[in-house]
């Protein structure tokens, strides 16, 4: 095997380059090659400084995660960050692409660092459930403040360059070859003494107050509720403010340790690679390759439309975007338009990339205009008959090869695809609202999506910064599927006896973002209404029937006032006690524990039936499409590991409590069953 780390001399300059792709990271082998060319370069006269960079698109991305889980190699980071810092000669860090975890700890054991302009530095292990371990919560702010050092650590965060210059974590920004700009500036510092170590200045800590980490807490309340690790990032930042730097690293690890035994950093471990499996299609052929996609074509210009153009837009793809009317076409131009103009508000783009990015928009009234396009997504009404005669209209002016997608949610995307004489260009690409924003992408595979129209969609969805799912066809794919039966218990638990807050408190101190009722008032309750007043067959009926829509009626199930701040609604309850009697339904107390067994229990059976159907090709695709696409919290894994973490069995038992109050929608999932009573799990 090739050492991945190598050295040349540039006069007395020491050059130790580093070339472990894909992202030069920090592996055994990586370390050992850092302290032996730290250890070469003292014992050299000759070398009076020593710049350490990397080969290839990055500066060290971070570890090596071939080797979690697996037992420490030495020398372990800390080790190896120690060892640079204490090098009798001046050390300079020349950082490109990205410094992160490990490779910012790396960088913070140096004496100097030296960046590029778009280089960018951070501390992601808290999105892990972890801290930085190799001293980094005590060097960074020793280096660039405390605030600083609070913001990176516990929101994991990167900085750019130029941030991380004006705070003093880069001590020179450099045009041009990188290399040559660091050996440059070890030679101005190869005669500094004393060298500036990280771990002893004091300067950036000394001042620090106290009330600062409150502040930042409050601040950051409703960002880190339930999580574990931003509060001990911030606490490991406090201590470097309060304690010499050989005990804060004592302290560092103590909390190191306790997040890594701890069940949030397992989870949050374990999505880090499901998202990774999430982009492999099983059983796809190497020989398979994805088609071109040059031009996209949109139908329909209204939220979903205008969202997803938006994602194509922003990756220099062109778009035609079609309508029926002009009023309609404007609008919907209008809306992307100001979607940029707002986002650059915010210094997310420049004014030159809104300019290029809506130079790519061209809105036509010409159905016949997609005809060129490589990728045409239909985003019109979520009706059947609405979309099988667009995609019949589609079939005939669509280019040979071209790739045919719909935006539906629930539709049967086989039927769609009869429609047309190419049923194996059609496939599903399940955008979630608001689409320029929502990460989530479920790709739906019809019974004769042809293998390179599917590796095309999932190749698509990177270049446009989406997490692709593959789903089946079934009624709600994955996501939705999974949704209904904890929509239709918590509806039944209403009339039992519980109240939308404290359903949705529960769902809330489970952490979630918001539970059902308020998901669906802020959704929209009205949304696959029937829209006649006089059917009420149902308590959203019910509430329909009286345009208690949600919150852009100012009603729902809760009332609303002039901000948007929900309250208890007693024509609610009215309602919902009315309609209880009316279906002669016994109220009595709920518990918050039946609430869970009656409302998350059944979607991990609802998983298992996917599952064993095959609309999902692995358990850890349901927890991705959760995670990303509803937010369940990541510190729980998605709603299959989570359902590993408590026990497959104390999920079965839980539902055979409550078995006999969810009927008649409730059945068993045989491979939940199976697995309950082997002791088995869904994730590994």
């Amino acid at each position: 095997m090739t050492d991945p780390i190598s050295t040349r001399k540039h006069g007395d300059v020491l050059i130790v380059l580093s070339n472990n792709p894909p992202v030069n990271a920090l592996s055994a082998a990586v370390r050992q090659g850092l302290v032996d060319a730290i250890d070469a370069a003292e014992a050299d006269e000759a070398v009076k400084a020593v710049v350490i960079a990397c080969e290839g698109q990055t500066f060290f991305a971070g570890a090596d995660i071939t080797e979690f889980g697996k037992p420490p190699v030495m020398p372990w980071l800390p080790m190896v960050v120690d060892r640079i810092e204490t090098c009798a000669k001046p050390v300079v860090a020349a950082i490109h692409g990205t410094a992160l975890g490990g490779g910012l700890e790396i960088a913070l054991g140096c004496h100097y660092r030296v960046a590029v302009p778009d280089a960018k530095l951070g501390t992601p292990e808290v999105k892990l459930g972890l801290l930085p371990g190799a001293g980094g919560t005590q060097r960074l702010p020793r280096v660039a403040g405390v605030p600083k050092a609070l913001q990176m650590c516990a929101t994991g965060s990167p900085i750019g360059a130029k941030e991380a210059f004006d705070c003093g974590l880069v001590d020179r920004l450099v045009e041009g070859d990188l290399v040559p700009h660091a050996v440059a500036y070890a030679e101005e510092v190869r005669d500094t003494r004393p060298l500036p170590v990280s771990s002893e200045r004091q300067d950036r800590i000394a001042a620090a107050d106290p009330a600062m980490f409150d502040e930042f807490r409050k601040a950051n309340g409703r960002k880190f509720r339930g999580f574990d690790a931003p509060e001990a990032n911030i606490r490991a930042v406090k201590i470097a403010t309060e304690k010499p730097f050989v005990e804060g690293v004592i302290e560092e690890r103590k909390l190191f340790m306790e997040l890594m035994g701890g069940g949030q950093a397992r989870a949050q471990q374990y999505f880090f690679f499901a998202e990774r499996k999430a982009a492999k299609i099983e059983g796809l052929a190497e020989v398979v390759v994805p088609r071109d996609i040059r031009k996209v074509g949109i139908i329909g210009a209204g939220t979903m439309g205008g969202g997803i153009s938006i994602n194509f837009l922003s990756a220099g793809i062109p778009v035609t975007i079609v309508e029926m009317g002009q009023e309609a076409l404007d609008r919907g131009a209008g809306v992307i338009a100001k979607n940029y103009q707002a986002s650059a508000a915010k210094g997310r783009f420049t004014a030159e990339q809104v300019e290029k990015a809506m130079g790519l928009l061209s809105p036509t009234l010409d159905f016949q205009a997609l005809a060129d396009c490589d990728l045409v997504i239909e985003a019109v009404y979520e009706n059947m008959d609405v979309k099988k005669e667009v995609f019949g209209r589609l079939d005939k002016i669509a280019k040979p090869g071209a790739v045919l997608a719909s935006n539906t949610s629930y539709l049967n995307v086989d039927e769609i695809a009869a429609s047309t004489s190419r049923p194996q260009d059609v496939l599903g690409l399940h955008f979630f609202s608001p689409a320029n924003v929502m990460k989530l992408l479920e790709v739906v595979r019809g019974a004769q999506t042809a293998p390179d129209v599917l590796l095309t969609a999932m190749r698509l969805a990177k270049k446009i910064r989406k997490v692709a799912v593959v789903a089946g066809v079934c009624h709600g794919f994955i996501g939705n599927r999974i949704l209904m039966p904890r929509q239709v218990e918590a509806m039944k638990l209403l009339l039992e006896g519980a109240t939308p807050s404290q359903v949705d408190r529960v769902h809330v101190e489970f952490g979630m973002p918001m539970g059902p009722f308020q998901m669906a008032d802020l959704a929209g309750v009205d949304i696959g209404w029937h829209r006649d007043p006089s059917r009420i067959e149902s308590l959203r009926d019910a509430l329909c029937a009286i345009e208690r829509w949600g919150q852009k009626k100012g009603a729902g199930f809760y009332d609303y006032d002039e901000k948007r701040r929900p309250s208890p609604s007693p024509v609610v309850q009215d309602i919902i006690e009315k309609f209880a009697a009316e279906k002669n339904v016994e109220r009595r107390e709920i518990s918050d524990d039946e609430i869970v067994e009656r409302t998350l229990y059944p979607m991990v059976n609802e998983g298992a039936k996917i599952l064993e159907e095959g609309m999902a090709q692995r358990a850890s695709d349901i927890d991705v499409v959760w995670v990303y696409g509803y937010g369940w919290p990541v510190y729980r894994g998605g709603p299959m590991h989570w359902a590993d973490s408590v026990g497959l069995q104390t999920i079965v038992d839980g539902l055979k409590r409550q078995q006999e109050r969810m009927q008649p929608d409730f059945s068993f999932s045989q491979l939940l069953l199976d697995k309950a009573a082997k002791g088995e799990k869904f994730t590994r």
